[in-house]
């Protein structure tokens, strides 16, 4: 048995449509009328469940009124190329005219007694902000290419090969093993200067040594040769007394 058709009104009737940017909450309004002399119990549903949030998502329309529902585009990384397929479905069915538990209701439902509604979603980008957008991928193009050509050669083959955060370490361990060159340089220079303190002192030391030893030696040559003067000296007398 064929569905009977809806009774409610829907604005917009085929599309709901979300305009950008996206990089915060689109929030688009969906008008649901009841012409009817009955009211109606509605609900509304989506395929995509988790990227939209729809208040109110059910409730009773009375008769000859209407109500505004608000349908909010999560966030999210927009695609120009990539065509949406999330779509809404508007439920209705009319109210029980003794009716409490709305969910019940709902429950104890026949097919024949539900209506609905079909809409696809739609995304549109306004087209300052794809200029915008361009403009902005533009620069980050133009910084990029300049920072490069401004890099020294090795930096530019490097970073063609590798990601940025290779490359960073290489930089890293670029600069610490020349800080590493220059403590070493600066430890071989300290060595250098102690060596040649000792020396210095060494040669100071060997001459003062050199210097006693020379003054002991001319000591012992005089003392040497005054007394080879006195054995001279008594021998000639002792000679002269004996003839």
């Amino acid at each position: 048995m064929a569905r009977p058709e809806q009774v409610l009104l829907l604005e917009p009737q085929h599309e709901l449509k979300f305009r950008g940017p996206f990089s915060d909450v689109v929030t688009t309004n969906l008008k649901l009328s009841n012409p009817t002399d009955r009211n109606v119990c509605f609900k509304v549903k989506t395929t995509a469940p988790r990227r939209y949030c729809v208040r109110p998502n059910s409730g009773i329309i009375d008769a000859g009124t209407s109500i505004n529902v608000s349908v909010m585009l999560q966030p999210f990384d927009y695609d120009p190329n990539e065509k949406s397929k999330h779509k809404f479905m508007v439920q209705s069915m009319l109210a029980p005219p003794d009716m409490t538990d709305m969910e019940g209701v709902w429950k104890e439902a026949k097919t024949e007694e539900l209506m609905d509604s079909k809409l696809r979603c739609v995304f549109e980008m306004p087209v300052e902000n794809e200029k915008a957008h361009d403009m902005e991928s533009n620069k980050m193009i133009s910084s990029s290419l300049l920072k490069s050509e401004s890099s020294a050669l090795p930096a530019k083959s490097l970073s063609s090969t590798l990601d940025d955060g290779v490359v960073k370490e290489i930089m890293e361990e670029c600069k610490r093993l020349q800080m590493e060159a220059q403590r070493l340089r600066e430890e071989n220079k300290q060595i250098r200067e102690d060596d040649g303190l000792r020396m210095r002192k060494s040669n100071v030391m060997s001459s003062q040594h050199t210097s006693v030893g020379m003054k002991k030696e001319e000591g012992l040559s005089a003392r040497t040769v005054a007394l080879t003067v006195l054995f001279l000296v008594v021998g000639i007398i002792v000679g002269k007394l004996v003839l």
